[in-house]
Formats: structure tokens, sequence, C-alpha cells
């Protein structure tokens, strides 16, 4: 697939997608990581790439857009511009999320969520609470790279640019050859 391409291109030129050992967020482990920010550096791939995710969910309504900070920032705001939509984002207090700023979310708002980058979807189900809980209603959630191996699902439909799953791994089943380099919790 051309686009397929051209977005793992995207993430490769701009040194987004690392090999080594990783600490996930999710806690678990893996020998690659996307590091969506360094695609942020770049905004015309910023640009490209919300284009493209705006390409994906064509005929879903809605008229703001929740990203889970930090990952999703960027890229969430590129979104709901291309779109003409709101944009506010939800933050980690204490390490959930929560809707801060004195952001509103009004009853019955059609918001999209926009992430970077899916593993177990725990921020993006934390966000979606935060919309159902306000009296929101989400419509879909548009991912740059869901990396869930299809494992990850939501109660609205999901799209993501890419679909890639490198292997990951819980703490005490590490590889051999992945326990021999020094592992690094990126952030996300």
């Amino acid at each position: 697939m051309k686009q397929n391409e051209e977005i793992l291109n995207i993430f490769e030129t701009t040194g987004a997608l690392k090999k080594g050992h990783f600490i996930l967020r999710s806690g678990l482990h893996s020998g690659h990581f996307f590091q969506c920010a360094r695609v942020c550096e770049y905004l015309d791939k910023v640009s490209r790439l919300a284009e493209m995710m705006l390409e994906q969910i064509k005929g879903i309504e809605f008229t703001t857009v929740l990203a889970p900070a930090l990952g999703g920032l960027v890229i969430g705001q590129e979104v709901a511009r291309q779109a003409g939509a709101r944009f506010i984002f939800a933050e980690k207090v204490k390490d959930t999320l929560a809707l801060r700023r004195d952001f509103k979310i009004h009853p019955g708002e059609k918001i999209l969520v926009v992430e970077d980058v899916i593993t177990r979807g725990g921020r993006v189900t934390e966000a979606l609470a935060i919309i159902e809980g306000r009296g929101g209603k989400p419509v879909a959630v548009s991912v740059m790279v869901d990396r869930s191996e299809g494992k990850t699902k939501f109660d609205v439909p999901h799209f993501s640019l890419l679909e890639m799953s490198f292997p990951t791994y819980n703490p005490d089943a590490v590889p051999s050859e992945l326990r021999k380099i020094p592992a690094i919790k990126p952030g996300s």
C-alpha cells in the first residue's frame, strides 16, 4: 500500500521509530518504540498525517477533538484545525487523565478522540470515559499508530493510520537478547 509506505517513511525519516529495549507506558517491554513526538517536530509531516486521518474518518460528524496529553496534543490540534473543530485535551493528574483548564463538554457534544500511539488503549479508554462522564458523545477514535495487534477495542469506531505490531513482553518474560540491552523508559 502506497499510503502505508508514506506513513512508515515519515516515522523513519523523522527518527520516530526507534530500536533498542524499551519499557512502554503499559509496563510491557519491546524492542521497538514509536516516539511520535519526533514526528511532531516537523509540522509539514503532522499536517500530512492529520490530512490522512481525516480522510479515514470521512463521514463521521464531530464538533470537537479531545486528545490525551501529552502524545495526542499536536496531532489532535492539527486534526481539529483542518476539520474546523474545537480542540480540548485531557492531561495527567496523579497518572490519571483529567479535564482541566476549565474545558467544558456540553451534553450531546460529538467528540472525536485523537491519540498518537496505542498499545493497550488505556489513555483512550480514559478519554472516552471523561467524555461520557460529562454528557458528551464520543463518535470515534483516530490514532496514528495502533500497535495492539488488533486486540484493542473501543465502544466507538476506531481508525489507525498504521497498524504495526512489534512483539511486547511482560517484565518477567523478556527474551535474553533483549535483556542484554539496557532498558529505557522513553516516555510517551
